[in-house]
């Protein structure tokens, strides 16, 4: 037994330097944004004075902001490298952060959060970019599902930082929060820039009689010609959005429609974190092959079909059944999670072309985009005022976008092969 400890805890860090790098940056980066990600809504309301309802109204109009500016940001990591827009769009984020105490109004709010969302889409299609051209073609999804543990570690520690922060109710407490980390994403762009330089794109390669010979490629077409990775990415927004049961959906069914007590939210953020860290890198094994990223989709799939099932029971149950039926539903769309996001990582490794990573970046992000506008307040709308019907609804919805998926898949497949390979050309 004492030998068995080290051996599982030695599991949930990768065997790679570069990765246990981006492991260390990842829960510093989760760390700094988790701190303040729990503390904005306390801050504009309480020191800013902004209404619920201007918040809410804010963060839509910089959600359009983002969907439309997705695809022309992804084209700017493309052009000036996609690690130094990382990192740039990592300091750009601790200089907004520092800008906090100079907001006043909702005007302000809405320029701030605007600049955020244009900060913030650089930098990720940057980070996805790097993310795919770092590591080898085989191990990228293992080393992201690595990456994606260590980030829920960051946010978790970042989150109890902020509730002790709020928990004293002092408004110069918080409004160090910003701050805080302001100085956390400094020192993370400072990490990611000494990051290595991703190795050389590999020659691409066919085979004829038997002999492997490298081939040319063409002048790449814009990633929006690329009809089936966009119904892809549509389709995966809808897949994806394991998060607004998890965060919105649920929590509010709870308090609305159960008697279950509010400590329970608790309890389901906590077992949704822990499942999170110990059995992403579990769930996305086999995933760095379109196969085996269709198949994480069906499973995933399956686990969002039975949350939707367990939860719309707990509308008529009382007392313990509830709460344990509640944390069933919670841990299966946990599993959805898991499975969804390795995924993710698989299709925009295998579907994306390799001269254009960020703007492929870009255009997979808008159908995140388009679920994190219309989602919330669709599943919200379905499932508190239709209950059982509505949580129908909402499982129908998620099936219908696993069934599009799979053709769409093989279509962004076709896409590639068809355009960035020219045999005819080829050379021994």
């Amino acid at each position: 037994m004492a030998v068995s400890v080290p051996t599982r805890l030695r599991r949930l860090v990768p065997d790679d330097a570069v990765a246990r790098r981006l492991s260390g940056q990842s829960i510093l980066y989760a760390l700094g944004d988790g701190v303040f990600m729990t503390g904005n809504a306390v801050y504009f309301t309480q020191i800013v004075g902004l209404t619920a309802a201007q918040v809410g109204l804010g963060l839509s109009i910089t959600g359009i902001v983002a969907l439309a500016l997705s695809v022309p940001l992804g084209k700017v990591a493309d052009r000036y490298g996609a690690r130094r827009m990382w990192a740039v769009g990592a300091a750009l984020e601790a200089v907004l952060y520092l800008s906090y105490p100079f907001v006043h109004g909702f005007a302000a709010f809405v320029v701030l959060l605007t600049a955020f969302t244009l900060v913030d889409s650089v930098g990720n299609a940057g980070r996805g970019a790097f993310m795919i051209a770092i590591f080898p073609r085989e191990r990228r999804v293992h080393y992201q599902a690595f990456l994606r543990s260590a980030l829920n570690i960051g946010f978790t520690l970042g989150a109890l930082v902020s509730g002790l922060a709020l928990a004293t109710d002092d408004h110069t407490v918080i409004r160090l929060l910003p701050v805080f980390t302001a100085v956390v994403l400094v020192v993370n762009s400072g990490l990611i820039t000494r990051l290595p330089d991703p190795p050389p794109e590999e020659p691409l390669l066919a085979t004829r009689g038997g002999t492997a010979t490298a081939v040319a490629v063409r002048t790449s077409p814009k990633a929006m010609r690329n009809r089936g990775f966009v119904l892809a990415s549509l389709m995966s927004g809808i897949n994806g959005t394991h998060w607004i049961l998890l965060t919105v959906v649920i929590p509010l069914w709870l308090v609305e429609r159960t008697d279950s007590p509010h400590w329970v939210l608790a309890w389901l953020f906590g077992t949704n974190t822990v499942g999170c860290v110990l059995f992403q890198v579990a769930a996305a094994r086999g995933a760095n092959t379109v196969d085996g990223a269709l198949r994480g989709v069906r499973i995933a799939t399956a686990f969002m079909v039975c949350s939707c099932a367990i939860v719309a029971i707990t509308g008529d149950t009382i007392g313990w059944v509830s709460i344990v039926l509640l944390l069933a539903g919670h841990m299966t769309v946990t599993g959805a999670e898991l499975f969804e996001s390795a995924a993710t990582w698989g299709f925009q490794s295998e579907l994306s072309d390799p001269t254009r990573r960020g703007e492929y970046q870009g255009v997979w992000g808008i159908g995140g985009r388009i679920t994190n506008i219309l989602g919330p307040a669709a599943y919200t709308w379905l499932a508190l005022d239709h209950g059982t019907i509505g949580w129908a609804v909402i499982a129908t919805t998620i099936v219908a976008g696993a069934v599009v998926l799979h053709p769409a898949a093989r279509a962004a497949e076709r896409f590639l092969a068809t355009h960035a390979l020219d045999p005819s050309v080829a050379t021994a």
